[in-house]
């Protein structure tokens, strides 16, 4: 018998964090709807064959695999 678990997690972060976690998501979505638009296009015209439907490479793994996005967390001020 196979037990799933689940765990709720409740984040308080700071306004920085949450800038971050804003710009990140942002960018997480703009991704999802633009490879989804794609593969949505690309069903339409290649729905007729089946074959061309499996092997077909879509742009936006060239495009997207080498770009990886780095950010670099912003650095706490010290008090003086």
């Amino acid at each position: 018998m196979n037990i799933q678990r689940a765990f709720k997690v409740r984040l308080y972060p700071t306004a920085d964090q949450q800038v971050l976690l804003n710009k990140t998501l942002g960018s997480c979505r703009f991704l999802y709807n633009k490879m989804l638009a794609e593969r949505i296009k690309t069903y339409e015209t290649l729905k007729g064959n089946r074959e061309a439907l499996y092997t077909h490479k879509y742009k936006t793994e060239k495009e997207y695999r080498g770009n990886r996005i780095t950010r670099k967390f912003p650095q706490k001020k010290q008090k003086s």
